[in-house]
């Protein structure tokens, strides 16, 4: 049997998050305009891939209606103006879709069945909130197959505190203050921002151009976290400020396999080690990456003690302890999260999975005595997904101090 082909992640692009809703600045933009611009962005930044070896576009999002319906993949591949030979489809795993996305296109790359895709997502949460329109079963709750709190994921971090008492809400704000403050360094520093593709907005005051994240809040303090209501329990301890808010955005990646990406003379910022997803309780699915990660992990021949960076995604502060928790990981290791993450900057569900490797890849470069890197984040209804990435940079050398 031939040897699989290396799969390796050539670059990676995103639009600015915006808040949702009618004050958000993409309030009067289309969800599938938002991914479009990323992929042409992305396109932009990769002149020298031919755009007809493209084989395959993957767009997910998790309300697929109104524009962020009809197979959004092909749809958003001809927005951008790819040849018509070039096929796409839509998936969707909830917060995990980009991801999944992405680890779809990587197996079809690895069996030798594609050499080039495109894999991101898009949720535009102000004109498609999570849930919107769904149907769940009724034998959901008849049979109590889950309790309605599943169906809730506010309801669902509140459990995890429940289940790990000694997992503070003070411990949850501490980390949630830190996400925006190390995100607001991140952009004093310039990290963030070469990595966004901006988009023309439109309001009631006219054009605007969008070029950096609406959401994060720099000015947040210990003692602002600590006065804020607890939406989903009376005295409990989730808030919105040590939780991601609601947003809209969209995500663009390219992947190939190490021989394609050297013939074509693209970048290799990654190398795919290993994935894996699992399932878990769906009332307490912010666990979901602590199996998914062990699984990989295990997939991957390695130990936590190998991961040099994490990328996590910050649905909930409590569910990024969790997991932390679980693997002996101080609450405010610098690997972790190293330029904040969604509690500041926002998880547009669908794309959030591509706006980790973003910032992981921009860091390996950052950091070669790093030689592997995770990224990894829960999904409603009880899911876990992680990936495991190689840095092509790595040099076994410790960074020198002052560097």
């Amino acid at each position: 049997m031939a040897e699989r082909p290396e799969v390796v992640f050539v670059d990676g692009v995103r639009t600015p998050f915006g808040r949702a809703g009618e004050k958000g600045m993409f309030w009067q933009t289309r969800a599938d305009d938002l991914v479009v611009k990323a992929i042409i962005g992305l396109l932009e930044r990769n002149p020298s891939l031919p755009k007809d070896r493209i084989d395959e576009v993957a767009i997910a999002a998790t309300t697929q209606t109104g524009d962020q319906g009809l197979t959004l993949g092909r749809t958003a591949a001809l927005l951008a103006g790819l040849p018509r030979s070039v096929p796409g489809y839509a998936i969707d795993r909830m917060c995990a879709g980009a991801m999944t996305a992405v680890a779809a296109t990587a197996g079809g790359i690895a069996f030798g069945a594609y050499d080039i895709a495109i894999a991101g997502g898009v949720e535009h949460m102000g004109r498609h909130p999570m849930g919107f329109g769904a149907d769940p079963n009724p034998r959901f709750m008849a049979e109590k197959l889950v309790s309605a709190d599943a169906l809730n994921m506010g309801n669902t971090a509140e459990r995890i505190h429940d289940r790990f008492p000694h997992l503070t809400k003070e411990r949850a704000d501490r980390f949630a203050l830190g996400s925006q403050q190390k995100t607001a360094q991140a952009y004093r520093d310039g990290n963030i921002q070469p990595d966004l593709i901006p988009v023309v907005t439109r309001s009631g005051d006219g054009w605007g151009l969008a070029t950096r994240d609406e959401a994060p809040r720099p000015e947040t303090t210990l003692e602002g976290l600590a006065g804020l209501r607890t939406p989903f329990r009376p005295h409990g301890r989730v808030t919105a400020g040590n939780s991601s808010g609601l947003n809209d955005g969209a995500t663009a990646s390219l992947l190939a396999s190490a021989d394609t990406a050297k013939e074509l003379g693209l970048t290799t910022k990654m190398r795919l080690v290993s994935f894996a997803f699992a399932g878990v309780e769906p009332e307490i699915m912010g666990i979901g990456p602590v199996p998914s990660t062990e699984k990989a992990l295990r997939k991957a021949g390695l130990s936590i003690d190998d991961i040099g960076l994490f990328e996590l995604n910050e649905a909930f502060a409590i569910q990024v302890l969790s997991l932390l928790d679980h693997f002996g990981i101080d609450d405010d290791d610098p690997r972790v999260n190293m330029w904040g993450g969604a509690i500041a900057v926002g998880h547009p569900l669908a794309s959030s999975g591509v706006r980790l490797m973003v910032q992981l890849a921009r860091q390996f470069e950052q950091h070669p005595e790093v030689r592997y890197g995770l990224t990894a984040m829960c999904v409603g209804l009880g899911q876990g997904g992680s990936m495991i990435w190689e840095n092509p940079h790595f040099t076994g050398k410790s960074k020198k101090k002052g560097k």
